[in-house]
């Protein structure tokens, strides 16, 4: 294995990844994070980062600014089908993770804003045809 594919790529192929199928996973889920990034922007929120990466513990998918307000951000994105709608996948294990995350980042960033620490969700489906449909929920979490 080259170097320049690195400890992401050995994790990877350890899940049973690097196949063309997760590329594709990869790509689908960044469009509908660029897709929900866009969404918060309209809405007047300021992204501060995104695929931030809290060591081992996971990753925020997005973090903005809403007012005084932090808002930590996780995007779900499927496509039509029989697999529900992505927000379901938010599970009480995972806000409890993203609560985990939010505090991470504020130590690493100053601190807590004067307007708290919100979680919200995108959920993101892709229709077979027309346009994909984009759902934010705020405070979720």
């Amino acid at each position: 294995m080259s170097k320049a594919r690195g400890d992401d790529a050995r994790r990877s192929e350890a899940r049973g990844g690097g196949n063309r199928g997760d590329n594709a996973r990869g790509a689908l889920g960044r469009y509908g994070e660029e897709l929900a990034a866009r969404r918060l922007v309209a809405a007047g929120m300021t992204v501060l980062e995104r695929n931030w990466r809290g060591g081992r513990t996971g990753e925020i998918d997005i973090v903005a600014r809403d007012g005084d307000a932090l808002v930590v951000c996780e995007v779900k994105t499927r496509r039509a089908g029989p697999f529900g709608h992505p927000m379901a996948a938010v599970t009480t294990t995972k806000a409890e993770r993203l609560r985990g995350l939010a505090e991470r980042w504020l130590q690493e960033h100053g601190g807590s804003p004067p307007g708290g620490v919100r979680i919200d969700v995108v959920g993101v489906v892709l229709p077979d045809r027309g346009a994909p449909v984009v759902e934010h929920v705020r405070g979720v979490a």
